[in-house]
């Protein structure tokens, strides 16, 4: 099974941190290190099977 990568559903928590993620210089804002694994998309969420990122700027989904 695949994975798709979408923006967060709930438009508003996107844009909020869609814009947080900008002001920091596109690093995850919910982590205290710029290194290249909080370059959003962080490498945790990269790695993950689905669900949430950190920040829920993303969301992972399983499709056929």
């Amino acid at each position: 099974m695949k994975t798709k990568i979408i923006p967060n559903p709930d438009k508003a928590k996107y844009d909020e941190m869609t814009q947080a993620c900008k002001d920091n210089d596109n690093y995850c804002p919910c982590l205290l290190e710029k290194t290249p694994d909080t370059k959003c998309m962080c490498k945790a969420f990269r790695e993950q099977e689905e669900g949430l990122c950190h920040c829920q700027r993303f969301l992972k989904i399983k499709v056929d």
